[in-house]
């Protein structure tokens, strides 16, 4: 299909040569319809069309030969050169991958680079590629403000809403931006993907924002083509759909018409530039050349529907539209189609012998890395400066001894204070302060633009944070309950994670994801507001899970990934047990054993907890009970029991469950021979498979025991004490290891 294409755009113009005057050009025929200026865009775009289509052809080439790895080409969408055209090279684009004429147009406006050999480097995986070094073809360069995507079915639209969002959020703080304050984004989609509840949820919160009078300057470009690999979209329904929703503007056009497409991309990104709202582009393509190269196209199509948009071809509608125009001759444009095809074939032959990446260390280096600068991070110490801006309130560590949810609060409120860039908001946690009250008083201290409320959807909270955490914001987005966080996830695992390892950490994605999670919540509860399957979170390469169950971990721990976030960029997710929110006591009632003192922030060296770090308590030799959450408040309940059994035991607090604390845990288990790791998760995708095998990989040889949760979703009432994990069974489990000689 790929030679049928080529051969209809060179037998096409070589025929327009008999009906054409040979030689005419825009130098000696007068052009009424252009101005010279716009003949000259025209010829730019031209070029950016050609080489576009000219790295498909030859992606297909180089996978023929063994040498390729990409062929998910841009042909018959080229259109989308006029919306970099319509646009300003400082406004941040999330492309879709059909969006190469896009790329090479934005490359043309800021220059310095070879654009065709930085694909053709994707195209290839050579380390070399300037994004994401040889890790999967994408469309992105920082310095042309192209985020990279990767295999996008709509999963970058939400990020794209927090990118148009923090624009105007960042100047009103007064905070440092990545993009100008009157910079717009923009976001390509194909008609397939914007069917897709991301789309849909990231299109309503756009609106949902706008209709709230909040600014959000973004323009969505939907690149339809009809078609989403063999399954066709309903004519007409793109523009059925999103043609007249209330508070998105509309522009439609055929992005095979040049000029047409660029007036009218022109119109809706300066609509958006002016009025600070979103719109919605929809350019109408044609997909030429199947889905991809691997794609057999006769399957699902007849060969004359195939052949019949070959004349909607936008390079061929361009190349025809210069001729008629008499600013090129048919051979002039033959003699450039050539050029381009020789240009790019030269590249493809240099790059297709570059390395790749040929070891595990080389292809999770940015992973790697990052979780290493992460757990060098430590936190800020601004104590005088906090100070002076809570007049009037107690610091927190005069307050004396406080729960966790009071810890929680206060290390929030010290964060947004040191962190001017750092927002808090998810649902319900301003007015309300939390489900739990968590947040309480937080937005009358920082204020309503840093503290707020956001509409009931998950993938818009995280979406919001990633888009944030990019523009140069310290997100700090709360999920309400785990079990809500996984119809979300992908915003963590495809989006926020696979950032900084597909740029090659040029981008980066800092935020502290707060969710509230767990069992063992009482009077109110069920699957949903008791949820302990973490298994999606630890699975996920480079981010950082932080599990705090004391109170002044949780406060020094928040700090802790407050700093990883805002200097290395990571994405940290911070377990909250719900259960242990307002426990006072520990061992008896009025023992007020599970209160703690703030971590004093002139000490705060003294009371950093590292990433990757675990606590011990006791320093019994009979036995170690390896725990989190709420495993340790059960085990330190159990521990006291064992003495009565004469079995020392010391239990260990993990408090991070990515990356595991394996040299601390494995310090703790050799110190008594005997271990015990206490899983309030459930047996099966639990943390305790992670933490055993993590002992036996690092030679661990003495006895070795586990227990958890059943492998079930927790019930209401007292139905879930029966799957849960409880104090009986630890203690049951302890022993018997205990005793085994």
């Amino acid at each position: 299909m790929a030679e049928q294409i080529d051969d209809h755009f060179t037998t096409t113009v070589a025929a327009m040569a008999d009906t054409t005057r040979p030689g005419a050009s825009d130098h000696d025929q007068p052009v009424e319809t252009a101005s010279s200026l716009f003949v000259q865009q025209t010829l730019d775009l031209f070029d950016s069309q050609l080489g576009s289509r000219h790295l498909d052809l030859v992606a297909r080439r180089l996978r023929a030969k063994g040498k390729g790895f990409y062929t998910i080409g841009s042909s018959g969408h080229e259109g989308n050169a006029v919306v970099a055209g319509a646009l300003r090279p400082t406004d941040p684009a999330l492309l879709h991958y059909r969006s190469g004429a896009f790329f090479l147009q934005r490359a043309r406006q800021v220059r310095g680079s070879n654009p065709l050999r930085d694909v053709l480097l994707g195209v290839v995986a050579a380390t070399e590629e300037p994004m994401s070094g040889g890790r999967h073809k994408v469309f992105g360069r920082h310095d042309l403000n192209i985020i990279p995507q990767t295999s996008t079915i709509a999963s970058h639209l939400p990020r794209a809403v927090g990118v148009a969002f923090s624009i105007a959020r960042a100047a009103k703080l007064n905070v440092l931006s990545a993009w100008p304050e009157d910079a717009i984004a923009v976001c390509s989609f194909g008609d397939a993907s914007a069917n897709h509840s991301t789309a849909i949820g990231a299109i309503n919160t756009a609106i949902h924002s706008a209709f709230q009078g909040l600014p959000l300057p973004l323009l969505f470009v939907c690149e339809d083509n009809g078609i989403g690999i063999s399954t066709r979209t309903p004519k007409g329904w793109i523009s059925a759909n999103f043609g007249n929703r209330e508070g998105l503007e509309y522009f439609t056009v055929d992005g095979s018409d040049l000029p047409m497409a660029y007036a009218t991309a022109k119109h809706a990104a300066d609509w958006v530039r002016r009025h600070r709202k979103p719109a919605f582009l929809h350019l109408r393509t044609v997909r030429l050349m199947g889905h991809a190269g691997s794609d057999f196209e006769a399957a699902y199509r007849t060969t004359t529907e195939i052949t019949a948009d070959f004349d909607r071809d936008p390079v061929l509608c361009t190349a025809k539209l210069l001729i008629e125009r008499g600013n090129l001759s048919p051979n002039d444009v033959l003699a450039l189609y050539d050029d381009k095809r020789a240009e790019v074939s030269t590249l493809a032959e240099e790059v297709s012998e570059l390395p790749q990446l040929d070891s595990p260390a080389a292809v999770m280096r940015p992973l790697t890395e990052g979780l290493d600068e992460a757990m060098a991070a430590e936190p800020r110490r601004t104590y005088p400066a906090r100070r002076a801006l809570i007049v009037g309130s107690p610091m927190p560590e005069h307050e004396g001894l406080l729960t966790l949810a009071l810890s929680i609060n206060r290390a929030l409120l010290d964060v947004l204070i040191e962190y001017p860039e750092a927002l808090v908001f998810g649902e319900d946690v301003a007015r309300k302060g939390g489900v739990y009250g968590v947040t309480r008083g937080l937005m009358k201290k920082a204020g309503s633009a840093r503290v707020f409320d956001t509409l009931l959807d998950e993938q818009a909270i995280l979406g919001l944070a990633l888009g944030a955490g990019v523009s140069g914001l310290l997100p700090i987005p709360e999920i309400q309950y785990l079990a809500y966080l996984h119809n979300a996830a992908d915003q963590i695992r495809g989006e926020g994670a696979t950032l900084q390892f597909f740029s090659d950490r040029q981008y980066r994605n800092p935020m502290v994801v707060r969710v509230a999670g767990y069992g063992y919540q009482k009077g109110f509860g069920g699957h949903f507001h008791n949820d302990n399957a973490v298994a999606a979170l630890r699975d996920i390469p480079g981010i950082v899970v932080a599990s705090p169950a004391r109170p002044d971990d949780a406060a020094a721990m928040m700090h802790t990934c407050a700093a990883a976030a805002r200097t290395a960029g990571a994405v940290c997710v911070y377990l909250e047990p719900i259960a242990l929110y307002h426990t006072r006591d520990l061992y008896e009632d009025g023992d007020e054993q599970w209160l703690a003192a703030y971590p004093d922030p002139v000490k705060r060296a003294e009371n950093h907890v590292p990433i990757g770090s675990a606590r011990t308590y006791g320093d019994g030799t009979d036995l170690t009970i390896v725990t989190f959450g709420n495993g340790v408040y059960m085990s330190l309940r159990v521990a006291r029991r064992l003495e009565k059994a004469h079995i020392a035991a010391r239990v260990v607090d993990m408090r991070w469950l990515a990356p595991l604390p394996v040299h601390d845990i494995l310090g703790e288990a050799n110190a008594t021979g005997r271990v015990l790791v206490v899983d309030e998760t459930r047996s099966s995708g639990g943390v305790a498979e992670g933490v055993v095998t993590a002992l036996i990989d690092e030679g661990f040889t003495g006895r070795l025991a586990r227990v958890a949760s059943e492998d079930s979703f927790i019930p209401l009432g007292d139905a879930a004490l029966g799957v849960l994990l409880s104090e009986d069974t630890i203690e049951a489990a302890a022993i018997k290891l205990a005793q085994v000689s």
